[in-house]
């Protein structure tokens, strides 16, 4: 028999945050006199209530959490927060449907940025600061969770960081609640440095703090219909491009690098295929935009470096339709989506270290077949990589595909053509907001497709931001087993 007590009891903790954190845009709204303030108010308070009742009734001393519990936990939150997150798109001026909401909030918690929101450049500032809360929740959330649970539960190899994550005899933090405060603190800190650089680099007080919430969440939600591309300013586009990249690095080589390691960024394999990957995506999309005649050098290089960062990263913000620049374009922005960043980091996507490991894996078979006697082992960063990891990779990689041929098929049914069908399953999956066509390309959102479409994109966000197997997991009857 499973004990739910300590999973309601932490999921109590957690709408507690979600609860206390309804009173900033409650206080902005009462501080520019918008009667939304009593929303969030009262709805700050059924959440609050809510997740006092689940923590005082299930506190307790327990035991360490079995696999079970870990699984139930991560899913059964994930799940909670937006449904009473999506409570404020509900109430507020901005009446949306309980569907709506949840699409908006899932997208938000998920840290996607898939959007079916219209007219934000009008929309009331709390809305607007509860959206950016979202995603700044769910990006420490992620952190935690890809360093604390994820490796436990041996997800998708994952359990490759298992060590770096939890090793005493390299003096890092042993105990997962200890890690976990310092990478939240961590992660409070570059988001207090992000609103201030993106203040002094021309962005508002509001502007700036809504953004830095999201980039540092690699979510992508902003406080314009225009994105970043609002701004209109070469400055703002290359110092969000540089926080996104922030957001996308492990966030457990920033503690390291705190405690006096130095290079750590450097001797990270991960990290230096992520940043060698965006040079030559950047500089082979500036070259095909400009000998295209479509920007001037200077532009091409500006508009092609944000969004390809910000595809790659899966943060969706967007300062140009890169829909409309041609074909090799697309195909290269639809694939991007699916890479993601680094494991540790609120990145999303499948991640590079899984192609690492992909990649290292291919090379070894190819040594083998040119010399059958001689013995070639897969390694990452340095290290040789265990069995078990490969086959979780290789497993990984064969559900995700499944999963988002699955998903892309039952959007079509549901009437939505090919681009937007395929393109929306991958951005759900993927984690990264924006998808291609004219309906939720960059310049789109979600809003025109019906409830149904909605409903299964939210599912496909939970299942890619949860890495599949928290979620899939439980749909077999050996999971209920002792």
């Amino acid at each position: 028999m499973i004990d739910f007590r300590p999973i309601w009891m932490i999921s109590g903790i957690f709408l507690l945050v979600i609860g206390f954190g309804m009173l900033l845009p409650m206080a902005v709204d009462l501080a520019v006199g918008n009667s939304d303030w009593q929303v969030f108010a009262l709805i700050s308070g059924i959440v609050v209530f809510f997740g006092s009742i689940l923590f005082l009734s299930n506190r307790g001393e327990y035991n360490e959490m079995t696999i079970q519990q870990a699984f139930l936990l991560t899913f059964i939150s994930w799940l909670l927060m937006p449904a009473f997150g999506a409570l404020p798109f509900v109430f507020s001026e901005l009446s949306l449907s309980y569907t709506d909401a949840y699409f908006e909030a899932m997208s938000g918690i998920s840290t996607t940025g898939s959007t079916v929101i219209t007219g934000l450049d009008k929309a009331p500032p709390g809305i607007l600061l509860w959206r950016s809360l979202l995603q700044w929740f769910g990006g420490v959330g992620i952190i935690v969770m890809a360093v604390a649970i994820l490796p436990i539960l041996k997800i998708g190899g994952m359990q490759l960081f298992k060590v770096e994550s939890f090793n005493v005899s390299d003096k890092m933090l042993p105990r997962a609640t200890q890690l976990a405060t310092a990478l939240s603190l961590i992660y409070v800190g570059l988001t207090i440095i992000c609103a201030v650089t993106f203040w002094l680099a021309g962005m508002t007080a509001f502007e700036a703090v809504c953004h830095s919430f999201t980039t540092i969440a690699t979510g992508g939600f902003s406080t314009s219909d225009g994105s970043v591309g609002y701004f209109d300013s070469a400055l703002i586009d290359y110092t969000v491009a540089f926080f996104m990249i922030v957001g996308s690095l492990p966030f457990l080589l920033y503690l390291r690098a705190l405690r006096g390691k130095n290079n750590v960024f450097y001797h990270d394999s991960q990290v230096r295929w992520f940043l060698t990957l965006i040079i030559i995506l950047i500089s082979l999309m500036t070259i095909w935009v400009w000998t295209n005649n479509i920007y001037n050098f200077e532009e091409s290089l500006r508009y092609t470096t944000f969004n390809i960062v910000s595809i790659l990263t899966g943060t969706g913000y967007a300062t140009a339709d890169y829909t409309s620049w041609g074909t090799m374009p697309i195909m290269l922005f639809f694939f991007i989506m699916f890479i993601g960043g680094c494991a540790g980091s609120t990145s999303c996507g499948i991640k590079i270290f899984r192609f690492q490991v992909l990649v290292s894996m291919c090379a070894a078979h190819f040594k083998k077949l040119l010399r059958p006697n001689s013995i070639f082992i897969p390694r990452y960063n340095g290290g040789p990589i265990d069995e078990s990891i490969t086959s979780s990779v290789l497993s990984y990689l064969f559900l995700f595909v499944v999963c988002y041929v699955i998903l892309a098929f039952c959007l079509v049914l549901t009437g939505l053509d090919f681009v937007t069908a395929f393109s929306g399953a991958g951005s759900a999956m993927a984690n990264v907001g924006p998808a291609l066509g004219p309906i939720i390309g960059p310049s789109g959102t979600f809003q025109e497709l019906p409830d149904v479409a909605k409903w299964l994109l939210t599912f496909g966000m939970l299942l890619g931001r949860l890495e599949l197997f928290a979620v899939l997991v439980l749909l077999s009857p050996k999971f209920w087993t002792n």
